[in-house]
């Protein structure tokens, strides 16, 4: 039974989506001083030490979330961010909105989902939508930014495809432990990955540690209070389509914050992405493509 919004819930919904589209913008922006895949270990050891408190451990389930933490956290947080690195904070929020589309068809393929007709037309244009954007003179230049970024899309769907596997654990449990496990394998990869490290550490100013306390509490923490507050008294196919205002902020945000314009053909190309996103995530049926146990950015 659908339950009617409250006037709280409303902003809550509208809230999570603005927190976490403003994610880009100030990882954006603190990566002009920090390399990316360093400021995401930061980010993560933030959320740990915020979470960990709250959940406990996880007894049985060691193994599985390891390798989630793995893919939907470590290998794609560096390949979106290292991504975003290369690419306008705007034109990478559009190209994330492909993580729906693509959990969709891993459901199909690795869990025997069987999609409908109108999710494949939604995927369809969320991937025509992506091409308009990909071919733009500016994006085109970038192509190997764009591949990492639709790489850690992919990455994303695929640890969410393990995530359903998993039973008797909450959401916010799994975001914490998650956190704690993907902090170490985080740095290494820095280390091995990316230099410099410790003179970016030294020279970091308040804009840099604003923006990780921003993405480990603001984005991860609270963020994810807010949106479990809604998954427990609304389905997430009900929730769902207050995400589609993601891209929305994260685009005005890059605008006002970084002086980041789109085109005509970026913004074309973004609008049908978005619309092919809100066919697959507003249509009535059972099975849910936005779980809330994994953060979409």
């Amino acid at each position: 039974m659908i339950r009617q919004y409250s006037l709280a819930d409303v902003a809550a919904g509208v809230c999570v989506a603005l927190v976490w589209g403003m994610g880009l913008v100030f990882a954006k922006a603190a990566m002009e001083h920090f390399p990316p895949i360093l400021l995401m270990a930061f980010r993560f050891l933030v959320t740990s030490f915020t979470l960990i408190w709250f959940v406990r451990p996880p007894a049985g389930q060691w193994v599985p979330l390891f390798w989630i933490s793995l893919i939907s956290a470590t290998i794609q947080y560096s390949l979106t961010f290292t991504g975003l690195n290369g690419l306008d904070a705007s034109v990478t929020a559009l190209l994330v909105q492909l993580e729906v589309p693509l959990l969709v068809i891993i459901g199909a393929v690795a869990l025997k989902e069987q999609p409908s007709a109108t999710k494949w037309v939604g995927i369809a244009l969320a991937f025509f939508g992506v091409a308009l954007i990909a071919g733009e003179p500016k994006t085109a230049s970038a192509g190997m930014s764009v591949a990492l970024v639709i790489g850690g899309a992919f990455a994303w769907a695929s640890g969410q495809a393990m995530v359903r596997r998993l039973h008797d654990i909450s959401g916010l449990t799994v975001t914490a432990w998650v956190a704690v496990l993907a902090t170490p394998q985080l740095f290494i990869a820095s280390f091995l990955f990316e230099s410099d490290q410790v003179q970016a550490v030294q020279s970091a100013g308040t804009l840099v540690w604003a923006a990780v306390l921003y993405l480990g509490l603001i984005m991860t923490a609270l963020g994810y209070a807010l949106w479990y507050s809604l998954v427990r008294k609304h389905p997430v196919s009900q929730v769902a389509p207050f995400l589609l205002l993601l891209p929305v902020f994260s685009v005005i945000g890059a605008m006002i914050f970084l002086g980041e314009r789109l085109t005509m053909q970026a913004m074309i190309g973004g609008a049908i992405v978005i619309g092919g996103v809100a066919i697959i995530l507003m249509e009535r049926r059972p099975a849910e493509v936005c779980p809330p146990s994994s953060e979409i950015l």
